[in-house]
């Protein structure tokens, strides 16, 4: 049954635009996330968490004291801001109760509709009720769902007896553009003991993760030679032109569109050129160290066949890593996810893992000594206009969460 507290949270939440942008070099990066952090923070107090404060880089924190005998501390992470890739200003949010299982029209003139014969996890979702764009915006649950889903874990267990652990509430900005641990407050979290945290931030219930990409940024940048096209014979060199036969040396069937699962890819993000000059940003990503290295190794070998061929240092090549796979750490942990596997079975969920084809906040906390797996909220179709919201699962997974909660009371 859908919990209404959690969904019109989810309504608030979803109407402060918090778009992060990869240009800015603040933290930050959108002043506007902080808008919806400072919401966050006076909600948490007028729900009883004393202590809660929003720090300068937007940062939300909340504690909770422990109501039993646990001496453990469990962080939940949920990140404010939503992607780039498609606006999240004026959210239009369309309700679909008791979804009977047909196609889902968002915008008539857009000609955008939700068929389950193409998205094909909504012929699991018959009887639900569901929240849809209207087709012109993202929707934010990504992860504002996840936000909604923590604030009213915290609303319950500080109505109830429901014994629990000391937890700190953490809301991001920037995760989406994959600096949403740039000033997390590392020493908070150690005052308070907590090495423990899970990130809410998936989309199915049932999944757990604790596989990600490892992850890595490319800049190439092109220099060409622009002479007056009447007699550019055997002078010009078009960077524009060089740009396109340098992503032709790139593996072809190693783009996201053709890859899935554990199979690593080349994203072209972004090109701009004129004769002179030419950029390409791409990102890469792989859940294999060995071969992350490799995909790193052919931008700089495609630079250099193109620098020999045309005789001249016209390829720059900077490739920065974002962030590692934290499978190995948390494989160390077993009982981390062997809890998350007892509190979904109890609510008739069977446990399912997959790798996350993608960054987390989890992947860089864990690295920094905070084990943090990853869960669903039941959000689907991130990043763009078809993005919609279960609440039927969103609302499950508050009970997940707190029968995870109950078996750190020890």
């Amino acid at each position: 049954m859908v919990n209404e507290q959690l969904k019109q949270r989810f309504l608030k939440y979803i109407s402060f635009d918090t778009q992060s942008d990869d240009q800015s070099n603040t933290i930050p990066s959108t002043e506007k996330q902080k808008d919806l952090g400072r919401y966050l923070c006076e909600e948490l107090k007028m729900l009883g968490v004393v202590e809660s404060h929003m720090d300068e880089f937007g940062y939300v924190y909340g504690y909770i004291p422990s109501n039993c005998d646990s001496k453990n501390t469990i962080g939940l992470i949920a990140h404010i801001d939503t992607s780039d890739e498609a606006s999240g200003k004026n959210v239009n949010p369309q309700i679909v109760k008791n979804y009977d299982g047909s196609t889902i029209l968002l915008n008539k003139e857009l000609n955008l509709s939700l068929n389950p014969e193409e998205f094909n996890y909504l012929k699991n979702q018959i009887g639900h009720e569901l929240i849809t764009t209207d087709g012109t915006t993202l929707l934010g649950a990504d992860d504002k769902a996840g936000i909604a889903i923590i604030m009213t874990v915290v609303e319950l267990l500080l109505n109830s007896n429901i014994p629990h652990p000391n937890i700190i509430v953490t809301f991001t900005p920037d995760e989406e553009i994959g600096r949403g641990t740039d000033a997390f407050n590392y020493k908070y979290y150690e005052e308070k003991g907590c090495k423990i945290a899970y990130t809410l931030d998936g989309g199915e219930p049932n999944v757990i993760n604790y596989e990600n990409f490892n992850a890595a940024s490319c800049v190439v940048s092109i220099l060409g030679k622009s002479i007056h096209p009447g007699s550019a014979k055997d002078k010009m060199v078009n960077a524009s032109l060089v740009a396109i036969e340098f992503n032709d040396l790139l593996p072809k069937n190693m783009i996201p569109s053709m890859t899935e699962k554990y199979e690593g890819f080349n994203h072209l993000v972004e090109i701009s050129g004129t004769v002179s000059s030419a950029q390409l940003f791409y990102i890469i990503r792989n859940h294999d160290m060995g071969i992350f290295k490799e995909q790193k190794a052919m931008f700089e070998k495609a630079a250099y066949e193109l620098n020999e061929k045309y005789g001249y240092d016209l390829c720059n090549v900077v490739v920065k890593d974002s962030y590692y796979n934290m499978k190995e750490i948390v494989l160390k942990y077993p009982d981390v996810l062997k809890l998350v596997e007892e509190a979904l079975i109890e609510n008739n969920y069977v446990p399912k893992y997959e790798p996350i084809r993608g960054g987390t906040d989890g992947a860089r906390l864990t690295f920094e000594g905070i084990i943090t797996p990853n869960l669903g909220t039941g959000g689907q179709n991130y990043h763009g206009p078809f993005e919609y919201l279960d609440l039927d699962e969103a609302s499950s997974m508050i009970n997940v969460v707190i029968s995870l909660l109950k078996k750190y009371n020890i």
